[in-house]
């Protein structure tokens, strides 16, 4: 399993010769103004939440790919309106791709489109792949729903906000680190614009004085599970 960041929340995953896109927002990053939109590869495009910084590519690299959209049933309704292929779920279901076991998971935050649509609630994705287990939280406050995860499912490495303000910060995120019981964890949700910040170095000390590992990756940069 491949993972690499894209910027903000948005995550590209690579299980064997399939690609999963996460949350695309990276045409109106500024910071991810290097990455080649036509080289971005989905074959399926998971959606959180409807916000604009989780959606605003989704329609056009679901026009290039042809990828299957999988959300919430509202957010897969809305896409589906527009002529694209969609996989509706809803917080507590899974189903077996392809790729493996995907679940949506609970999430407090909101969700909205940019033109005022209903974006359903928001949620997290649990996968289950062949060989390896992650979290993708989505933008959300700690909760204890999350101790229900390790429940059903060993995770291998947890995708976890952390630019506090609009989702948990640093603090809640060991928290959750600890509900979820995975001491691996990918920061995503931060820097991108100044309400979300933070200093690299304090967060990293933070998790490595919890006995936990952060890893805060450049955008464009992978790591392999």
């Amino acid at each position: 399993m491949k993972i690499t960041f894209y910027g903000h929340a948005c995550i590209g995953i690579q299980i064997e010769e399939i690609h999963l896109l996460v949350d695309p927002f990276i045409s109106a990053n500024e910071k991810a103004s290097h990455i080649d939109m036509e080289s971005v590869k989905a074959d399926y495009i998971l959606i959180t939440h409807a916000h604009r910084d989780h959606t605003a590519d989704v329609e056009s690299i679901a026009k290039r790919t042809a990828g299957v959209i999988i959300s919430n049933a509202e957010i897969a309704d809305y896409y589906s309106d527009k002529g694209f292929d969609s996989h509706p779920m809803n917080h507590g279901g899974s189903w077996d791709f392809e790729f493996g076991v995907l679940r949506y998971v609970n999430a407090i935050h909101s969700s909205s489109f940019a033109d005022g649509s209903h974006g359903g609630q928001p949620g997290g994705f649990v996968l289950e792949g062949e060989h390896k287990n992650i979290y993708i939280a989505g933008d959300t406050a700690l909760t204890m729903d999350m101790k229900l995860i390790p429940l059903r499912t060993n995770l291998d490495l947890a995708v976890l906000p952390i630019g506090d303000n609009f989702t948990m910060g640093v603090e809640d995120a060991i928290i959750a680190s600890d509900f979820i019981q995975c001491d691996k964890i990918l920061g995503y949700h931060y820097d991108t614009f100044g309400y979300i910040e933070i200093d690299h170095e304090e967060a990293k000390k933070k998790f490595y004085s919890a006995q936990k590992d952060l890893m805060l990756l450049s955008i464009g940069e992978s790591i392999e599970l």
